[in-house]
């Protein structure tokens, strides 16, 4: 072959190649920007209640154990009253009463921790129905108890089951769940809860401690019969495992109902796979390349953008547990009859637990229209008011000099809705958005055990806060002031997460302090620099015309 046909044959080569490289590029960045996330199909979606249902039913399957969890965390409220009387055969003193409520929680770490390696290793369903095990212990353990360490151990064991339960509903939910409508899916969890705790109090108000210990083992074995019957696996962890059939079988369930996709010969589920499966490839090649390990994640704790959010949700934690949200719930019944309430202090109980119910629902539309910072601030102020009268009525009342007994009780279900608009539910939901994604897995893990154990310090000192405080009047005055803390607190620390991507907050904490307001302060004064540097565009037209007026005068 001539040099010159060589050339052409060669350059022909290379304008082939090349324009296949494009097209092959082209087409490598349009699937790679389809499948950055799997709201991409989300124009193939039908978006009708009926192709909704096969989600709705798996969500409400899953978050079904969150009823027996909210049984285990009223059930001291009932069970201590009880106990107290003498025809209970357990005797208790003050100290055993403060460990019998809050051993459920001081094992919430060490099943946070085992929770999320048994659902990593076996799946969430699998971990849920592992959760019945200790459940039924637990259970079974407090109903037959003859005394306190029988009662104890029981109550570690359905604090245990209480972390197996709760943490992979929540993953679970997050996979299979459609992005519109996640957050409300993932509030069926908290809204169970409070369910159990209406059912706990009312039991308690007209069944023995026993009976209603042996009633809770239904709903403990009921949503492992749910979940066998009804239920596939998570889409995402089965491709993790390299379970693709599974994987395939179990998004054809919950897209039974889609139609076809316009122009597409694939459904819905095997588009949704094909997507799954390159996330998971590019994960592990992103893992390969930031690489892993105990230093690794270390080394990130120590950045600005680890140990900053970690401070800032501990200090929110802190004001959280010592407002008092958990103290009474936990000691509900023993509460109201201390503030002198003429209402029975089991209907009380079983009202608050009516309200938190109804506030879990509303609070779902709260988190999604507004900002984090006003909704925490106005809980502290609102929960410092309600505590602050209520202490101020039931002096009134212990003195003998009001007889309005039904203030303090009023008082108090409107401080339990205060919390409920943001110091209860925020706190727990920042800990998914204040961490880089590097370390948001284990960040969450401690942020969450640093939480319970400020939960288990508050509610064992119990007794000890009304011994400082001088009794029930005190404790009261105390939760109000420590409300109000919380408003300033967040004021000054904490940042507004509502509506900003997660890089925004993690570069917040990269290139900011850790006080917000001034940071903030700093923001609007480099805005305001820019907007007086700035020449306004009206002006330069202005100018550009004078200009081409004294040009044609010359």
């Amino acid at each position: 072959m001539d040099p010159i046909g060589a050339s052409c044959f060669s350059l022909h080569l290379e304008d082939s190649q090349r324009a296949k490289l494009e097209e092959q590029q082209r087409q490598e960045e349009q699937f790679s920007e389809a499948i950055t996330s799997i709201r991409s199909l989300s124009r193939y979606d039908g978006r009708t209640f009926k192709t909704l249902c096969p989600q709705v039913l798996a969500a409400l399957i899953a978050a079904s154990f969150h009823v027996v969890v909210g049984i285990s965390l009223a059930y001291s409220g009932i069970l201590i009253p009880q106990l107290n009387d003498t025809s209970s055969g357990i005797a208790v003193t003050k100290a055993e009463s403060s460990w019998i409520a809050s051993t459920i929680v001081i094992v919430a770490p060490i099943g946070g921790i085992t929770g999320g390696f048994l659902m990593d290793t076996f799946g969430r369903l699998n971990t849920l129905k592992l959760a019945v095990v200790p459940s039924v212990i637990g259970w079974v353990a407090i109903a037959m108890a003859q005394n306190v360490p029988m009662l104890i151990v029981g109550r570690i064991f359905t604090g245990l089951a209480s972390s197996w339960g709760t943490s992979p509903a929540v993953v679970y939910i997050t996979e299979i769940a459609r992005v519109d409508v996640r957050g409300s899916l993932v509030s069926f969890g908290p809204a169970l809860a409070s369910l159990g705790m209406v059912l706990a109090f009312l039991k308690g108000w007209f069944l023995n401690w026993r009976l209603v210990a042996w009633m809770s083992l239904g709903y403990s074995i009921l949503p492992l019969i749910l979940i066998q019957v009804f239920v596939p696996e998570s889409p995402p962890w089965l491709v993790a495992k390299g379970k693709i059939e599974e994987a395939a079988k179990s998004l054809r369930y919950f897209n039974k109902y889609q139609p076809q996709p316009e122009h597409r010969t694939e459904t819905l589920a095997e588009l949704q796979l094909a997507l799954l499966q390159k996330e998971h490839q590019i994960k592990l090649e992103e893992d390969s390349k930031r690489g892993s390990g105990i230093l690794t994640i270390a080394k990130e704790f120590l950045k600005a953008t680890g140990y900053k959010p970690l401070f800032i949700l501990f200090g929110l934690f802190f004001f959280q547990q010592y407002s008092g949200i958990y103290i009474t719930l936990f000691y509900s019944v023993q509460f109201f009859q201390a503030i002198g309430s003429s209402i029975n202090p089991y209907l009380a109980s079983t009202l608050i637990g009516t309200v938190r119910f109804s506030m879990s629902c509303a609070n779902t539309y709260m988190m999604r229209t507004f900002y984090r910072r006003p909704l925490l601030m106005v809980s502290g102020l609102g929960m410092c008011l309600c505590m602050a009268f209520s202490g101020l009525f039931t002096q009134w009342i212990l003195e003998g000099s009001s007889t309005q007994n039904w203030v303090p009780t009023t008082l108090l279900l409107l401080y339990v809705i205060t919390s409920m608009v943001g110091l209860l539910p925020i706190p727990w939901t920042m800990t998914a958005e204040l961490f880089p994604i590097e370390i948001r897995g284990v960040a969450h893990s401690v942020a969450y055990s640093a939480a319970n154990l400020l939960m288990f310090a508050s509610v064992q000192m119990y007794y000890v806060l009304l011994d400082w405080w001088g009794g029930i009047v005190g404790i009261q005055w105390f939760f109000a002031v420590i409300s109000i803390l919380a408003s300033a607190y967040v004021f000054i620390f904490v940042p507004e997460t509502h509506g900003k991507k997660l890089s925004e907050i993690t570069n917040y904490f990269s290139d900011s302090g850790a006080i917000y307001i001034l940071s903030r302060k700093k923001d609007k004064e480099a805005q305001k620099r820019r907007t007086q540097s700035r020449v306004p565009k009206r002006d330069i037209v202005k100018s550009g015309n004078q200009n081409e007026k004294l040009i044609n005068s010359v």
